[in-house]
């Protein structure tokens, strides 16, 4: 598959895939030079404990308010989150409006713990399922076999269910499941939000990091959507007073989208 999807017949092959499947898998998106500035800001993130203190704030707003900084206020995660080729690829899967939801960093070592069978998709206040939500997950290392593995489900996105409807069976196989465990450095992973996903460990362990940035954004249209930070007008104004959407959809950083009420867990 191409790194960057730079033609009408292959965007429209990319965009029949993703909506079927589910999911689209595109190696070494993120070039050398971004990610040598991007894994230093996640080492800063986890060893400052700025990603500790974003998750109070989410955990109890009332205690810890505004995080002191967001991920979209360091420089390349900003660069990463408006990134031209993604722009264009989310283009092909979601037209040419979709908007911004959020984004969160991480650095997981060989004690990152297993995650359940789940999705990710957030309602709107339409509950309208026909608008799509996308998670563009990067490793920004890659990832191999000592490593915790992606695991998919294709097609599972058609079917409605809570987020952790099936988390009773924690990662154990499905029929039809994909296992993402060999990707290049840079390589990025586009997940349907409600495409059913686990994290598997591995038989086998390094010393290596995997190193995950995820952004999500939505599609646009008359629903607004349940946005996951209490934040979310503070995050979405930074972001237009940083710039980061110059150039792009005036959609991208637009308050109207969201509605007034946080997803809980």
């Amino acid at each position: 598959m191409r790194p960057v999807l730079d033609d009408d017949h292959t965007g429209i092959l990319a965009a029949r895939q993703f909506a079927e499947s589910g999911y689209l898998i595109v190696p070494g998106l993120i070039p050398g030079e971004l990610r040598a500035r991007l894994l230093p800001e996640v080492d800063r993130w986890v060893d400052q404990g700025l990603r500790a203190r974003s998750i109070d704030s989410c955990r109890d707003p009332a205690a810890y308010g505004i995080p002191p900084v967001m991920e979209l206020e360091l420089p390349a995660h900003g660069e990463i989150l408006t990134y031209r080729p993604l722009m264009a690829i989310l283009s092909q899967l979601l037209g040419p409006d979709f908007v911004y939801h959020h984004l969160h960093s991480d650095r997981h070592d060989a004690t990152i713990a297993a995650k359940s069978w789940h999705h990710d998709y957030e309602p709107n206040d339409l509950a309208d399922s026909t608008l799509a939500m996308v998670h563009t997950l990067h490793y920004l290392t890659g990832l191999d076999d000592t490593m915790a593995a992606l695991v998919i489900l294709p097609g599972s996105h058609h079917q409605s269910r809570e987020k952790s409807a099936m988390a009773h069976i924690g990662t154990d196989h499905l029929d039809g499941e994909v296992v993402i465990d060999s990707l290049p450095p840079g390589s990025t992973v586009l997940l349907h939000s409600a495409l059913l996903h686990a994290r598997r460990l591995s038989a086998t362990t390094s010393d290596r990091h995997r190193y995950f940035v995820d952004a999500s954004y939505c599609q646009t249209g008359a629903a607004r959507w349940r946005p996951v930070k209490p934040y979310w007008r503070h995050m979405l104004a930074r972001a237009r007073e940083l710039g980061l959407g110059t150039g792009l959809s005036p959609e991208l950083f637009a308050d109207k989208h969201f509605r007034d009420d946080i997803a809980q867990g």
